[in-house]
């Protein structure tokens, strides 16, 4: 059987945990690692640092190890190498390697500010032969999956809302501290929207479509010791006059994972990423805002009714995938792409739809204003830069 050889970039948690599973040694302590995927294997390691270097020699002797990416990508002991490093650089290194011929599967995000995502894309476009994905592991959930088919099959009508609130994200201060790129500026580029959100700015627009308009109100170290964003509340407009919320922070230790989808026909409403439910009326809302009297209203409504009885049916369904099984299903799905040409779960043009987004969220919040998307890059880049300098801890970009 043909295998794809992956370089791991970066050895810290996630590279870490992706090299535990190629190589069937486990994945994040304490948590079910799953089987190495059959078409992947682990080819070749690289990090700067020296502990992670001793690591890396003790755990996997017989993996080659690099203390320079560039001399991995071009050492030919590896067909496909993953960005498992600081956010800014997954451009810079998915480029290098695109205009090298070597595949590349970006961490997300793609990267922390449009205008390098562009320039991303638009080297990828001139390099057709050269497998590039990102790892959007979320789309591999099957309820989320089924949730786009439902939508996009229009059965339920166009939607009117949407509404996520993901506050599943706490984190304490000694997240913050365990390195000095973290929630910063010029080191990770943001907070949640880039670190911890971008799975579901991903998924809401890979379901709910792009937005044309943004409003934001985002909190900077709201009970945290850090500058960045960690709480934000937005609200979207788009196209066809539908309307979306989405709020999402660090500081919420019991935390909310919910999705709401009102459509013309019916309604999704998913639970903590495992659940869904899908209500279809037997009558459109408009058909029923225009002949409901107000007697069938109040039998409807009333406490003696089964709530909605005979109005809507409704279908239940749940993911059951662990955590570990949606990254292998990328990588598994990046190299049957590359041996066999299948089509990829998450192509990596695709990262810019997240990326834009969380640009608008954090220039309406630093404008105070409402912004329109596609996001001004230029703009943008020049408000993350002023936050760069102010901080004194990193170049401007």
């Amino acid at each position: 059987m043909k295998k794809v050889r992956y370089g791991l970039i970066g050895i810290g948690a996630q590279g870490g945990a992706y090299a535990g599973f190629l190589t069937g040694k486990g994945g994040f302590p304490g948590m079910p690692s799953p089987d190495c995927p059959p078409h992947c294997e682990l080819g070749a390691l690289c990090d700067i640092d020296p502990a992670k270097e001793k690591m890396c020699k003790e755990k996997y002797p017989e993996v080659p190890f690099f203390k320079d990416w560039k001399d991995m990508v071009n050492s030919g002991l590896v067909d496909a190498v993953i960005t498992t490093v600081p956010h800014y650089l997954h451009t810079e290194i998915a480029i290098y390697c695109l205009e090298h011929g070597m595949n590349v599967l970006v961490e997300k995000p793609a990267g922390v500010y449009s205008k390098e995502v562009r320039l991303m894309n638009e080297c990828a476009a001139k390099h057709p032969d050269v497998a590039f994905g990102i790892m959007f592991n979320q789309r591999t959930n099957k309820l989320y999956q089924k949730i786009k088919e439902i939508v996009a099959s229009g059965e339920l009508g166009e939607i009117r809302r949407s509404n996520w609130i993901i506050n599943s994200w706490w984190r304490p201060d000694s997240y913050y501290r365990q390195s000095d790129w973290r929630a910063t500026w010029g080191g990770e580029g943001g907070g949640v929207l880039v670190n911890q959100a971008p799975h579901q700015l991903d998924l809401w627009q890979w379901i709910c479509g792009v937005p044309n308009k943004v409003y934001a109100k985002c909190l900077y170290g709201c009970h945290r010791d850090i500058i960045v964003e960690n709480d934000v509340t937005v609200i979207t407009e788009y196209p066809n006059g539908a309307t979306g919320s989405f709020i999402t922070c660090t500081h919420d230790p019991n935390g909310t994972d919910r999705l709401e989808i009102d459509l013309d026909n019916g309604k999704i409403v998913v639970d903590g990423s495992k659940t869904a439910t899908v209500y279809r009326l037997k009558k459109s809302e408009d058909e029923l805002n225009a002949t409901m009297s107000m007697m069938e209203l109040a039998r409807i409504t009333s406490g003696n009714s089964a709530g909605g009885e005979g109005l809507y049916t409704v279908e239940t369904f749940e993911n059951t995938d662990g955590w570990g099984v949606q990254h292998t299903t990328v990588m598994e799905n990046f190299a049957l792409h590359i041996l066999e040409n299948k089509p990829l779960l998450a192509p990596g043009s695709d990262g810019i739809n997240g990326v834009n987004l969380a640009n608008a969220i954090l220039l309406s919040s630093w404008l105070g204003k409402e912004v329109e998307l596609p996001v001004d890059e230029d703009l943008y880049l020049e408000e993350l830069n002023k936050k760069i300098a102010e901080e004194g801890k990193f170049p401007t970009r």
